[in-house]
This record gives structure tokens, C-alpha cells and sequence, in this order.
């Protein structure tokens, strides 16, 4: 591999801003802690944001010379997208849905057609929201519902133009093109109809964002009236709403971290009283949908409930649906060691199963007739496979997508009756693109207790350099059991094309190995996922894939605590870090139980307030606690390059926690060379146009290839 080329200039250095001290006392189970920068999570007080803007202004002075490269990034990133762009329709009854993007413009416009019409361009085309037009003068802009009633005559949509994730439901008549009177303020995730096509049942949040309340609303009628359903008095539990796969019924779930509990209601009596499907058990979760079956040919219909009762990486149970509470449940598929059934999806004639082993995701079809099971293959490994929208029940097409590091995300259709599958749509890529030019794989890194870690890996091998000369960047999350499977992205490829290796560590805390891989990763047991990652960067230097000077480490949310944790860990391992609205200062955050959502979080991370091992072991990890200015034998410890990003609106984690950590990064140690990156109009998610999101990982990348010495452009192409 040639050196980087036109490595850029050492940045100007200028004094970075460094706000006052204001110390306050914080004291749990005997022990003492000193916060001197607590008060910057007051942002109604003027220095706050005073203190944020400064940030930023020094964030775009320490980048100014990076300028050019971040251009030349997004002119990149921005070439190899087709602006605009379709998705693959997908049929509900009579109409064709799909959405589309247009060259220019920064958000989705959806659309349905009448079935029959594909093909004849423009004509016969419905325009059903355009997101353009409702985000004209907001900084910031988001959807949360779009559901169509079941008679396809009425839209119910939510949208956000604050980042707060508090969402304002409207309703529009489609067949008359106009939109109800009443605007439904403080709702969050979930609708769903009844079959009046009139009555509509929405969840409204607490002060904590907790969604805690159900309620039933009349289209056309004045949201004061609104009934109040179920109210959820359990801090631990949030509160959803949705309909059965077969339109049956609608169902509403109280769910934690831990348990569950799902009652039903009959779609077509919206004014009648849900029941309970099973009551909530400690520690039980089970989620619950419904096959309306064929009585004719011995199949009644049944409620399908996937829980862990039992089974610590779940089995499928069934109930009637006049009494389907746990005395009445039957198996369907067991418990089966190493394979993680995630979720099903029922059809007429077929039961579609959704699980992992090995940490890969996979599908497996159910015939309903017969029982015999078929495994829908795919052709690389890693890979990730998934169900697609399937909203009809009597359909005899699974629509399910596909994707690989390597390979852009693919739409299929798979004739359940012959078992012939058809590609719908490949991502398109433009210019030069080939997929064969990279090359994927999965290795395994031993962690410090012998447990083995997946890493998945993508790569061009024409410029890899096996004797430690690739950079790489290193990407980890591990937390809530989410699974950071392998998809492909364009945009990646400004890197690719550079020579980096991309590399997912699949940590422990993550879902990607089954339960067990989450039990190994939360509570007292979290330190585990911090050694991973760890484990992952070693093995990936003694690979000869990297080295520590062209290593840089990215993760966002509780992947961004996870950032935090490493960089206190093992600086030396990392050239940088990216920590995009990272939870840094999750003790304080954790102990604090008027902050949004931090009750729920406790069968998570545990309960410190009560629990004193829990605050020890928190304690222990807690980056914004455990900043080092000096290693064991008294020398100066440098941290890595470090970018840190925020969201001022972010409801999920406090703006100010990376606010704290930079400043006592840089209190630590005036040579680490630390970012702060605060979005003043913006949530969690940073900034919501595509244009705008494309333009901040053009700033993120730029940031890495600076912190590398590498500002040149892509690396050649064959």
C-alpha cells in the first residue's frame, strides 16, 4: 500500500474553550463524588448555551483545514446515490405502496397506486404525505406514524420538528385529499385503526418521554374528548399499540426490560374492553400476533406467542382465542440451544420464522399443511437477512431483504408455493461501483476470559496492507441486546476506497449470539462488553490488519459510553475516536430518577440508588468518572483524537453529558486534542434531511482521515 497522499497540515491551534468550575457535592452509599461541570445541564441557563456555541465555534475553527476533504467527501458520497430514487411497491388490498425521492429535495415523498398501474409513470400516481412540504422552515423534521386506515380512505401521520422525539398526530382524508381539523399534541411510536376506519387508538408519552397512556380518538372529533384506554403506573414499563398480522385484533403491550404483558381487543368493536392475554410475570417477556388459521381444513385460528418462559432464547407457543392465557398454551417450535428465535410471521398457508445461530440472522419457512420447514439461503457469510412489509395475510409472497457489507441492501420475493425467488431491487450504486472488488469475512478475537467475539470485517483487498498498514475503524455498540448486524453502506465506501478496513466488534450486551450474549453484558457484568471491544481492536493489530497509530474506534449512544470506556482502557490502542451523543456519564444520569426514561433503565444497567455493588461496579466504568491524567507509573496519559457529538432536544441522552466529558478530557490533559459537535436544532438521531446527513458523515470522516495524516482522495480504483 502507497503512503497517504497530500497528507493535510497540522490544524491551528487555539485555545479551546474551558468553562469554569462550578463544584457540586454528589453522594451515594458513603461515597463522594465532585462534579465541577453538573451545571451544564441546565440549558435555560444563558451560559449553557453560550458554552455550546463556543464549542461548535472552535469545533469548525480545529476543522477548517479539513474543509476541502469534507466537500470532496459529500461531492463522493452524494455521486454514488441515485437522488432520485423508488422503493419496490408493496400491495395492501386494492392500492400499491411505495415511497420516493427526488434530486434536491431532503426527505421522502409517499405514494400508493392502484394495482394494475405499475409501470405507467406519473398517471394514477396518489401522493399521500410529502415530507418536502411539511418541513418547509424547520431546522429539523420527522415522521413518526404513517398508517393508512383498512379501508385505504384515511391517513393518520405524526411529526416532530424538534428532535424531542414528542410527535403531533394529523389525519387526512384521501379520497377528498383534505386534512381533519384536529392536531393530537405529546403523542409518541404506535397507531392503530380499528375496522371502522374511524376510530383511532394512539400513545401519549409522560414528562419523563416514558410512553405510559393509550387512548381512543374519533377522526373528525376534538382531541379533548379523546377517551383515556389504560394508563401504565409502572415506571418500568413502556406502553404500545399495533394490529395483528390478520387484522383481527388490536393489540396493546406494557413491555420492560424484563417482562411483558399484551391484552387484546376485537379490531372490529373498537368500543369494547381489551383483555388480557397473560398478566405480567418477572422476568417472562413474550410478544404476541394472530393466525386467523383455516377452520375448514383443521388449522383454528390462535393466538401465536413467542416468550422466553423456559426458553432462555425463546419458543413459540399458541392459544385459542377464547382463552389464551398461560394455562392454555401449546408449543409450536421449541427451545433450541444456540438459535435465538426472534420473531414469526403468519400466513395463510405458511408460518414465516425469523431467528440467528452463529451470530447470523436467517429465515426459515413453516408449510402449514404439511409442517415441513425449508431454510431460504443466502449467499455470503456474514451476512443479514430480514423480513420485508408483508402486509397481507393471504398473500402467498414473503418479500425479505438481503445485504452484506459487500453486497447493497436487496429486495426479494419469494414464491412460498414454489419456492422460487425473484430480485425486486438491488441498492443501486453509480459510478464505478463493483461489489466484487471487496471482500468480506468474519474472524473471532478471545476475550481476557476466553470467550470467543465475532468480528465482522469488510474490506478492498487490491489495497489492504497485512503487516499493520491498513487504517481501520472499528465500529461497537453492545447494549439493549441490539444486534449490530453487517449491511452495506455507500457512503462507507469513502473510506474503503481509501484502503480502511471496517470492522463490527458484535460485543457482548449485544443480541447477535442469543440471550446469553446480553445476559454477559449488563448489570454487574457490563465491564465485559468494554473488554471485547478491546479484544477486538488486539486481535485485529495482531492480524496485521491495523496498528494502534491508524486505529480508530466509533460508536454512538450507549456505543458512545462504550467509546468513553475504551479510550479510559487502553488510550494507546487508538489513534481516534468517534462518540456520537455518547451516554458518558451514565452514573449520574442512572442515579437521577427525574431525568426521562432513567427508571426503565435500571433493568438495564441496575439500579444504583438502591443497589451499592451496582453503583461500584457503574462507578468503575463510568467514563466521565474515570477521565485518567496519569497512567499507573505517574506519566501523563494522552487520549486519542476524540470527536464528540450532541443534540440539544435529545431526549434519550442529555446533551450535556458530552458536554462534561470534553471539558474533563481536556482539564486532564491540555494535549488531548478533544471536539465537541453540538446540534442546537437536533435530537438523538442529529440531523434529519439526507443531504444534511450525508454533509455531517462527510464531517465525520474528514475528522478520522485528519486524525490519520490522510487527506487525500480514494486510494484508485481498477
Amino acid at each position: 500500500m502507497t503512503a497517504p497522499s497530500n497528507p493535510q497540515p497540522p490544524s491551528p491551534r487555539v485555545a479551546p474553550p474551558s468553562p469554569e468550575r462550578r463544584p457540586v457535592e454528589l453522594a451515594a452509599h458513603g461515597d463522594l463524588r465532585i462534579d465541577d461541570w453538573y451545571w451544564l445541564r441546565d440549558k435555560d441557563d444563558p451560559a449553557v448555551i453560550e458554552h455550546l456555541n463556543e464549542e461548535n465555534a472552535y469545533t469548525e475553527a480545529e476543522m477548517a483545514p479539513t474543509a476541502g476533504l469534507q466537500e470532496a467527501l459529500f461531492d463522493e458520497i452524494v455521486a454514488r446515490i441515485e437522488e432520485t430514487d423508488l422503493s419496490v411497491p408493496v400491495r395492501k388490498g386494492p392500492w400499491l405502496y411505495y415511497g420516493r425521492t427526488v434530486e434536491g429535495s431532503s426527505y421522502a415523498i409517499h405514494c400508493r397506486r392502484p394495482v394494475g398501474t405499475e409501470g405507467q409513470g406519473a398517471e394514477g400516481e396518489e401522493i399521500l404525505l410529502d415530507e418536502n412540504l411539511l418541513a418547509e422552515g424547520h431546522d429539523y423534521f420527522a415522521v413518526g406514524n404513517l398508517s393508512v386506515s383498512p379501508d385505504h380512505g384515511r391517513l393518520a401521520y405524526s411529526t416532530d420538528t424538534s428532535g424531542g422525539e414528542r410527535y403531533t398526530m394529523r389525519f387526512v382524508d384521501l379520497d377528498a385529499g383534505a386534512v381533519s381539523p384536529e392536531a393530537i399534541e405529546d403523542t409518541s411510536y404506535g397507531v392503530a385503526w380499528a375496522n371502522d376506519n374511524a376510530t383511532v387508538f394512539y400513545v401519549r408519552v409522560d414528562e419523563a418521554m416514558r410512553p405510559h397512556q393509550l387512548w381512543r380518538h374519533r377522526v373528525g372529533g376534538d382531541p379533548s374528548g379523546d377517551v383515556l384506554v389504560r394508563e401504565e403506573p409502572d415506571d418500568r414499563f413502556y406502553l404500545g399499540v399495533g394490529r395483528t398480522k390478520d387484522d383481527r385484533f388490536i393489540l396493546m403491550g406494557m413491555d420492560s426490560k424484563t417482562s411483558s404483558e399484551a391484552w387484546a381487543l376485537d379490531a372490529d368493536d373498537p368500543l369494547g374492553d381489551f383483555a388480557v392475554i397473560e398478566p405480567r410475570r418477572q422476568g417472562i417477556e413474550y410478544h404476541v400476533d394472530h393466525d386467523r388459521g383455516d377452520p375448514g381444513a383443521g388449522r383454528e385460528s390462535r393466538f401465536l406467542i413467542v416468550t422466553n418462559e423456559d426458553a432462555e432464547d425463546f419458543r413459540l407457543m399458541e392459544a385459542p382465542d377464547a382463552t389464551p392465557g398461560r394455562a392454555h398454551w401449546h408449543e409450536v417450535i421449541p427451545a433450541r440451544p444456540g438459535i435465538r428465535l426472534d420473531n414469526v410471521d403468519p400466513f395463510a398457508d405458511h408460518l414465516v420464522v425469523y431467528e440467528r445461530e452463529g451470530g447470523q440472522t436467517r429465515i426459515r419457512v413453516i408449510d402449514a399443511a404439511t409442517g415441513s420447514a425449508t431454510v431460504v439461503e443466502q449467499p455470503e457469510s456474514p451476512s443479514t437477512v430480514w423480513g420485508g412489509a408483508n402486509p397481507e395475510y393471504d398473500s402467498t409472497t414473503l418479500r425479505y431483504e438481503y445485504t452484506s457489507l459487500s453486497t447493497p441492501r436487496s429486495v426479494y420475493d419469494l414464491d412460498l408455493s414454489t419456492g422460487e425467488v425473484e430480485l425486486r431491487k438491488r441498492q443501486p450504486v453509480l459510478g464505478d461501483f463493483d461489489p466484487g472488488r471487496y471482500r468480506t469475512e468474519r474472524q473471532w478475537a478471545t476475550a481476557d476470559d476466553g470467550t470467543r467475539v465475532p468480528i465482522s470485517l469488510v474490506y478492498r483487498p487490491d489495497l489492504a496492507d497485512r503487516h499493520g498498514g491498513s487504517p481501520c475503524l472499528l465500529y461497537g455498540y453492545g447494549s439493549y441486546e441490539a444486534s449490530m448486524d453487517p449491511i452495506f453502506s455507500s457512503l462507507r465506501l469513502s473510506l474503503l476506497d481509501r484502503g480502511f478496513v471496517f470492522a463490527i466488534a458484535h460485543v457482548r450486551g449485544g443480541g447477535e449470539m442469543g440471550r446469553h450474549w446480553y445476559e454477559e453484558g449488563k448489570f454487574a457484568a457490563k465491564p465485559n462488553t468494554f473488554t471485547d471491544f478491546i479484544a477486538c481492536a488486539r486481535s485485529l493489530i495482531a492480524e496485521g490488519l491495523t496498528s494502534p497509530d491508524r486505529l480508530v474506534a466509533r460508536g454512538g449512544s450507549a456505543g458512545g459510553l462504550l467509546m468513553g470506556a475504551v479510550a479510559n482502557l487502553a488510550p494507546e490502542l487508538f489513534a481516534a475516536v468517534v462518540a456520537e451523543v455518547p451516554f458518558v456519564d451514565c452514573l449520574t444520569t442512572i442515579l437521577d430518577e427525574t431525568l426521562p426514561l432513567t427508571v426503565l433503565e435500571w433493568e438495564e444497567w441496575g439500579n444504583p440508588v438502591d443497589d451499592p455493588t451496582i453503583y461500584a461496579v457503574m462507578k468503575s466504568y463510568s467514563p466521565y468518572d474515570n477521565v485518567r491524567s496519569v497512567d499507573d507509573s505517574g506519566a501523563p496519559v494522552r487520549y486519542p483524537d476524540i470527536l464528540a457529538t450532541a443534540g440539544l432536544s435529545d431526549p434519550r441522552v442529555g446533551f450535556w453529558e458530552p458536554a462534561k466529558w470534553v471539558a474533563r478530557l481536556r482539564a486532564a490533559n491540555p494535549d488531548n486534542r478533544v471536539l465537541l459537535k453540538t446540534e442546537l436544532g437536533a435530537g438523538h438521531g442529529g440531523p434529519s434531511g439526507r443531504y444534511d446527513a450525508w454533509r455531517d458523515e462527510a464531517f465525520v470522516y474528514a475528522f478520522i482521515l485528519d486524525a490519520l495524516g490522510m487527506g487525500g482522495g480514494p486510494s484508485g480504483t481498477d
